[in-house]
């Protein structure tokens, strides 16, 4: 059964993204820890990220790098933050997550519930500084 990462990269169900080449994905977690949040997954559907390639490892570090420089430059934040959990979604991804404090990217803090119409603002804010 598809992952619900590969049902967001086959456009089956709707997501803010906010990048995406022929071998990875970039969009805003539905459920993030702070605005900004974003997922990167790569279109490869792999459930542990030490079971990727080493190009395709190597790869979506480089493609989370530009999408994190993006995020730097459109969300007022000291720095962002990246984690690997694994164990939510059985589909490779990394998060990008802006931080001022620690406790930004502290994943057993309630998640924020953002409107749709902030969302795409967020989006489109970091499609811009892409």
């Amino acid at each position: 059964m598809a992952s619900i990462f590969t049902k967001i990269i086959n456009r089956e169900i709707p997501a803010q993204i906010v990048a995406e080449d022929d071998n990875y994905i970039a969009f805003l977690d539905i459920m993030p820890l702070v605005k900004g949040h974003v997922l990167v997954v790569p279109k490869q559907e792999t459930d542990y990220i030490f079971d990727l390639e080493d190009e395709v490892l190597a790869g979506l570090y480089v493609f989370a790098k530009k999408v994190a420089k993006a995020i730097d430059k459109s969300v007022k934040c000291t720095r962002v933050g990246v984690a690997v959990i694994g164990l939510e979604v059985p589909h490779v991804h990394v998060h990008l997550v802006p931080l001022n404090t620690m406790d930004d990217i502290n994943f057993t803090r309630p998640k924020l519930k953002l409107e749709e119409e902030e969302m795409k603002k967020i989006a489109t804010t970091i499609k811009d500084n892409l």
